[in-house]
């Protein structure tokens, strides 16, 4: 397994191919990705690589002492966004090593991690496609509701994880098996088939995936 990269979801779009077939696409900016630190099975327990990346004009006073003693040591400029990538012995990378798009390459299959849209707090059936009740025939007042949540006198209680109304989306969603388009080194852009976790600007974590070679 390689390292992963930073990148900032910046819309939707499409792609025409060679036999004139439209592909929908999100794009995905990757500025300058840079090695921050590495973490060793003898030292830490697990092999990783500490990816930093978008710089959003960010001062050195305003980073936690952990982070500001990385920047400084290794002489990088403070980055807003961090991530850990586990990868294979044989994959590591010198601290100050920059990555850029062409880190993937077209057709590759890729695992995107991102932070889904908020919805806030939702009815069932918005939130677990419920179809709901029935439109007549007696029932008054309960055409959205979800019904019965438990059980009589035993077990007494809503049973975890039972499918009700809540808090919607604003979680951490993984997206696998998704296939690279095209990767424009210019434009530092990569496109990935289909759509993405997240709203415009979101960041997502781009990396090898786990179910395909």
């Amino acid at each position: 397994m390689r390292t992963g990269l930073i990148g900032k979801k910046i819309g939707s779009s499409s792609y025409f191919d060679s036999t004139g077939a439209m592909i929908p696409v999100t794009l995905v900016k990757v500025d300058e990705c840079i090695v921050l630190s590495i973490k060793t099975k003898n030292k830490d327990g697990y092999n990783a690589i500490q990816i930093a990346s978008i710089e959003d004009s960010l001062k050195l006073k305003n980073v936690n002492k952990a982070q500001k003693k990385l920047f400084t040591k290794n002489n990088i400029n403070p980055k807003r966004c961090l991530e850990e990538f586990k990868i294979d012995e044989e994959n590591f990378l010198e601290v100050g090593k920059k990555i850029n798009a062409t880190h993937f390459q077209k057709g590759q299959a890729v695992d995107v991690v991102g932070t889904s849209i908020g919805k806030g707090f939702a009815g069932s059936m918005k939130r677990h496609n419920f179809s709901g009740g029935r439109a007549s025939h007696g029932v008054s007042l309960s055409h959205r509701a979800h019904g019965s949540t438990g059980n009589s006198q035993d077990p007494g209680r809503v049973f975890k994880g039972k499918k009700m109304a809540g808090h919607m989306g604003a979680r951490k969603v993984t997206k696998q098996n998704l296939k690279i388009v095209y990767v424009d080194t210019n434009n530092k852009l990569i496109a990935i088939k289909g759509s993405l976790p997240g709203k415009k600007n979101t960041v997502v974590f781009i990396k090898d995936a786990i179910k395909k070679n």
